[in-house]
């Protein structure tokens, strides 16, 4: 798993006929500092998360598990809202 920030949704009329009736947003993959890591990318929102929130994501193989139709055309997928970000780190 991996997080990420919301930063908008993509509207598209048109699509493949598995992701009729999908909520897609576009994520930016952070690091457990909530540094931004890498580019933006597009997954399919499982849980209804909103923009501005902090969600963790599946990609490849795995991302179409919480997905009802197997075969639908996806490459990354959120699969939870972070509600608290705790680090402990070795005072030595």
């Amino acid at each position: 798993m991996n997080l990420a920030k919301v930063i908008g949704t993509i509207w598209a009329t048109v699509k493949d006929e598995n992701l009729v009736g999908a909520k897609m947003q576009i994520i930016q993959p952070l690091n457990h500092d909530e540094k931004k890591i890498g580019d933006p990318i597009v997954a399919v929102d499982t849980i209804g998360a909103g923009p501005g929130e902090i969600v963790y994501y599946t990609t490849a193989r795995e991302a179409t598990i919480p997905y009802p139709t197997r075969i639908a055309p996806i490459d990354a997928s959120i699969i939870g809202i972070v509600d608290r970000i705790d680090i402990y780190r070795n005072s030595n």
